[in-house]
């Protein structure tokens, strides 16, 4: 077991720190002779970077990913996979350190210093090291080369609620996610939610989110009873994700207050004479297993712990201390959870995908 992998027959692993030179991963289990560029992962990477809007941290980064290994130019001139593990790389370009200089022995209420620190004995108080939301822009490069092997699967994400606004879903609208800096379906509440955080990010506060992931066009069959559930391993990638809270997969949480006949999807025979399910409470998933429907997961992030507001805390040495984070943090940390979000249903999807086909053909 590694602490930084994650996958099965598609493994992928993290390296590098919040404040070091770079972050990397390398991609593992891809299978050869699939055209890839860094083109057709920076397009995801740029969705994620910092600095986008006044919504999100104003560190900046280009986030510009570099190919290492795992690719060759073929007879043609096209660069595809060798099969070999895939090397990706992004250097880090605006790290400030001296922003945590004075919580060097502090404690930030929310973070993960407390635990780290009593677990290792060691902690990277510079942006949290690996704890640092920085590390997902690798899960993003990784999802790109995990949506090349997922031919006719569509994954996108949408943010549905922030703090306590939510979407109209009468309003839902894919092509508004690209046109706002919230990636809302909901144009409407994306105007409002402008001014929302607008009042949070003045007050120097932060509020939590809920990230919707739609994946169309998933096969029937993949997936498998028990411990090796569809569900189960995209729970654990979401779960996985910084600051989350909760994951849900289709009714989630709602299904406990429907009745048997209200939850079950009925099915029919379609036109095509194949078996439609007449509704989508299950979210795409049944007994564990893909059943052919948009597969629907939802999570929740928790608000942004470095905040303006001093908070009661404790040193490393045992004092009281009130602690006030400065830097450049997102008031609302989930908006640029939703291409993690997409890229981590892509690594699932991509595993599954290769070890239905190692079990069935």
């Amino acid at each position: 077991m590694s602490h930084n992998t994650f996958g099965h027959l598609f493994r992928v692993t993290t390296w590098g720190e919040s404040h070091g030179p770079a972050i990397g991963c390398v991609v593992d289990g891809c299978p050869p002779l699939i055209p890839l560029t860094e083109s057709d992962i920076q397009c995801f990477m740029d969705k994620r970077k910092p600095g986008q809007s006044r919504f999100t941290t104003q560190r900046r980064e280009p986030d510009e990913v570099k190919i290492l290994s795992g690719v060759m130019v073929d007879e043609d001139g096209v660069q595809k996979t060798t099969g070999t593990p895939i090397s990706l790389m992004v250097e880090n370009t605006d790290q400030r350190s001296k922003d945590y200089s004075e919580i060097k022995d502090r404690y930030r209420p929310g973070h993960a210093d407390f635990t780290y620190m009593e677990k290792y004995g060691i902690r990277d108080y510079r942006g949290g090291g690996r704890s640092s939301a920085r590390e997902t822009a690798m899960r993003v490069a990784a999802g790109a080369v995990a949506r090349k092997i997922l031919s006719g699967m569509t994954i996108r994400g949408a943010l549905v609620q922030v703090g306590t606004e939510k979407i109209d879903r009468a309003n839902w609208n894919w092509a508004e996610v690209d046109n706002n800096p919230f990636f809302s379906p909901d144009a409407k509440a994306a105007n409002h939610w402008a001014d929302y955080l607008d009042d949070i990010r003045k007050k120097g506060s932060s509020v939590g989110a809920v990230i919707e992931v739609v994946a169309e066009g998933v096969p029937v069959g993949l997936g498998a009873p028990l411990y090796g559930k569809l569900d189960t391993d995209l729970a654990a990638a979401m779960m996985s994700i910084n600051a989350v809270k909760g994951v849900e997969i289709g009714n989630g949480f709602d299904a406990a207050a429907l009745t048997g006949e209200e939850n079950a999807d009925e099915i029919r025979i379609g036109g095509n004479g194949q078996p439609v399910f007449l509704s989508n409470n299950s979210g795409g998933i049944l007994g564990g297993i893909s059943n052919g429907d948009p597969l629907v997961v939802r999570f929740a992030v928790k608000p942004t712990s470095s905040i303006l507001t001093e908070r009661k805390s404790i040193t490393r040495h045992g004092e009281e201390v009130d602690v006030m984070t400065k830097g450049r943090h997102d008031p609302c940390v989930g908006i640029r959870a939703v291409p993690v979000g997409e890229a981590m249903m892509a690594c699932v999807l991509a595993d599954h995908l290769l070890r239905h086909r190692g079990q069935v053909g």
